[in-house]
């Protein structure tokens, strides 16, 4: 696709339960801070099954335009599917650049849509800016000790994933134009199907929705200590999250793993215990709004990018911590 028969920014919208999910809301914003800069528009593409609610919430968090292709066809999520109709929608829309959240299947979806118009592909964009020409995404290296600005000079469009917690979602604004559209996937478009879906018998865990992260890494000492993690969890309405070791040591199960090789968070709250902030770790919740760390290392990497450090033993702190907060919820 030639760079000067573009324009605009196409935003790919992930549905869970019937909604956008927070980082295709926060690539929306991301969207309209650029388009806004260059005086385009932002167009949001949602795929999915009785997505009318979605489509009008998506509406007002900063889309011009939204193409719903509302149809049983891509009622659960395929990457042939989704990346086959999102294709036909670029075709035909000829956008500058191409916004997807860096979930899962967003990480898979964007460098297929890059093959598809041999393009290139930004991931994990941290930020993002207007150049001369072309967009610059900042994107992180080697865990995120290194940041590195990213451009794709020539072909179009300009691919990018987006970071959870990277960018603020846009509030409820004027709502634009919904148009409804009908995409037709050929049979061959699809090369691979599920067949069986076998569901794991466990607690659900969303920690990249929660707004309160209670997480706890080894400094808790054993598996008994770290249910006072799970406690102010609950006492708080949080999500307990934990560090790689917690998860090996077997104090807590993988899917509640926090960090660059588990879940990327961006909680309005995240407090850690006994955690010391391995650079894996940290780079996991860089996008969280409010930072507690419990350590009794002073030196530790995690009070570095606390907002407020507790020097001292976890497993003495915590329980003052749980009862104060019991204190003020039963005066409340």
């Amino acid at each position: 696709m030639n760079k000067t028969e573009t324009k605009n920014i196409l935003v790919y919208v992930e549905l869970a339960d019937g909604a956008p999910v927070k980082v295709s809301a926060e690539a929306l914003a991301a969207g309209r801070s650029l388009a806004t800069a260059k005086g385009e528009a932002v167009i949001a593409v949602l795929l999915g099954e009785g997505i009318g609610e979605a489509a009008a919430a998506t509406a007002t968090l900063g889309a011009d335009t939204v193409i719903a292709v509302d149809d049983p066809a891509f009622g659960t999520f395929n990457l042939d599917a989704t990346a086959d109709a999102l294709g036909q929608i670029i075709e035909a829309q000829k956008p500058d650049a191409v916004f997807i959240g860096g979930t899962q299947d967003g990480k898979d979806l964007a460098p297929k849509l890059a093959a598809r118009f041999k393009t290139g592909c930004a991931s994990d964009v941290m930020a993002a800016a207007v150049g001369e020409d072309d967009f610059i995404f900042t994107t992180p290296l080697y865990g995120g000790t290194v940041l590195t600005d990213v451009s794709i000079p020539e072909a179009r469009p300009q691919i990018a994933t987006i970071r959870s917690g990277a960018f603020k979602k846009v509030e409820e604004s004027t709502a634009g134009t919904i148009l409804s559209e009908s995409i037709t996937v050929a049979d061959d478009a699809i090369r691979a199907q599920i067949t069986e879906s076998v569901k794991e018998i466990a607690e659900a865990v969303n920690l990249e929705e929660a707004e309160v992260i209670v997480a706890g890494g080894r400094g808790m000492g054993s598996a008994e200590n770290f249910q006072m993690v799970k406690d102010l969890a609950e006492l708080l309405g949080g999500v307990v999250g934990a560090t790689r070791p917690a998860i090996e040591d077997g104090w807590i199960p993988r899917n509640h793993q926090v960090g660059q090789s588990g879940k990327i968070v961006a909680p309005k709250l995240y407090i850690a215990c006994g955690i010391s902030g391995a650079t894996q770790h940290l780079s996991g919740i860089t996008g969280s709004d409010y930072i507690v760390a419990i350590n009794k290392d002073e030196d530790a990497p995690i009070f570095e990018v606390a907002n407020v450090g507790i020097v001292g033993n976890a497993l003495k702190v915590l329980p003052a911590f749980i009862e104060e907060v019991k204190k003020i919820q039963a005066g409340a």
